[in-house]
C-alpha cells in the first residue's frame, strides 16, 4: 500500500506521544544498535537517536515516499528500504522498537517470536499497536464498505481485528524473555475542527477502502463514513471532539 505522507503527518504531535511513552520504558542504558522497524517519516527514528546518540540507528520501511521524509532530516540514520514482515537483521540488535506498524501485518503468533529471535541476548524488543479495531472509528468503515454498492470489491478488506487481547502476546512472549512490560493506555485525543476523526483514520485505516475505490464511488464512500463519524463522536460546546485512542504497548527484554 502506497503511504501519504502528509495525511499521516496531519496529527504528528498526537502520533508521536505513544512512540515516546514506549521509549520511555525501554531499560537498556547504551544499546549500541537500534532498529525502528516500520519507522515511516521518521517521526519516532529522529528521537531514538537523540536519546542513544552513540547507537548505530536505522530505520526500516517498505513506503519509498515515508523513507524519502526520514532522510531529508536525518542523514545519520541508516533508512532501509524492505518488507518489515520478512526483514531479519544482519546480527541481533540490542533493541528492536516499532511503533504503531505491526499491526498491519497478519500471523502475530509467527511474527513476534520471529521478531524476538532478531535481539541479542540482554536487548529488547518494544512495540506499540493500536487497539481501536472494537470502536466506531474503525467498525464504521467496515459498516459502509458492507451496505454501499461497493460491497463485493471490498469484502476481502475486512477482516477481523489485527491486534489481540495483551494476555496473547503474554503467553507468545513471557516464556522467552527475563521480563516482559505489558501496558495498555486510552489517550483522550482533543481534535480541533469538524470531522477531525475521519481525517485521522484517513492517514491510516480508511485508506486501503478509499484507494480501492474510483470515482464517483470513492468520494461518495467518503461523505457516508465522514456523516457517520461526525455522529458517532459529536463536537463539544467549545467546537473540539474528543477521540479516545486506546494502544498496546510491549516492551520484552532478553535475559
Amino acid at each position: 500500500m502506497d503511504w501519504d505522507p502528509n495525511q499521516y503527518l496531519a496529527f504528528a504531535d498526537l502520533r508521536l506521544r505513544p512512540a515516546l511513552d514506549l521509549m520511555a520504558r525501554v531499560p537498556l542504558a547504551r544499546p549500541a544498535t537500534i532498529v525502528d522497524l516500520g519507522c515511516g517519516t521518521g517521526a519516532a527514528t529522529v528521537p531514538l537517536k537523540r536519546r542513544w546518540p552513540a547507537a548505530r540507528v536505522a530505520g526500516v520501511d517498505s513506503s519509498a515516499d515515508m523513507l524519502a521524509k526520514g532522510r531529508a532530516v536525518a542523514a545519520d540514520i541508516d533508512w532501509v528500504a524492505a518488507e518489515i514482515g520478512a526483514w531479519r537483521a544482519a546480527a541481533p540488535v540490542d533493541l528492536l522498537y516499532s511503533n504503531a506498524a505491526l499491526h498491519w501485518l497478519p500471523d502475530h503468533g509467527r511474527l513476534f517470536p520471529h521478531l524476538l529471535d532478531q535481539v541479542a541476548p540482554g536487548g529488547a524488543l518494544a512495540v506499540q499497536m493500536p487497539r481501536m479495531f472494537r470502536q466506531p472509528s474503525h467498525t464504521l468503515i467496515e459498516d459502509v464498505a458492507r451496505e454501499g454498492p461497493w460491497a463485493g470489491r471490498l469484502a476481502g478488506l475486512i477482516k477481523p481485528p489485527p491486534v489481540a487481547e495483551p494476555a496473547v502476546y503474554y503467553a507468545l512472549l513471557a516464556p522467552r524473555v527475563a521480563r516482559l512490560d505489558l501496558w495498555e493506555t486510552e489517550y483522550q485525543q482533543v481534535l480541533e475542527g469538524e470531522a477531525q476523526v475521519a481525517d485521522w483514520t484517513k492517514g491510516t485505516w480508511l485508506k486501503p477502502f478509499l484507494d480501492a475505490l474510483a470515482e464517483p464511488e470513492r468520494s461518495a464512500f467518503e461523505t457516508e463514513y465522514r456523516r457517520r463519524t461526525r455522529l458517532a463522536y459529536p463536537p463539544l460546546a467549545d467546537g473540539r471532539t474528543l477521540f479516545p485512542f486506546r494502544r498496546l504497548f510491549i516492551v520484552a527484554t532478553k535475559g
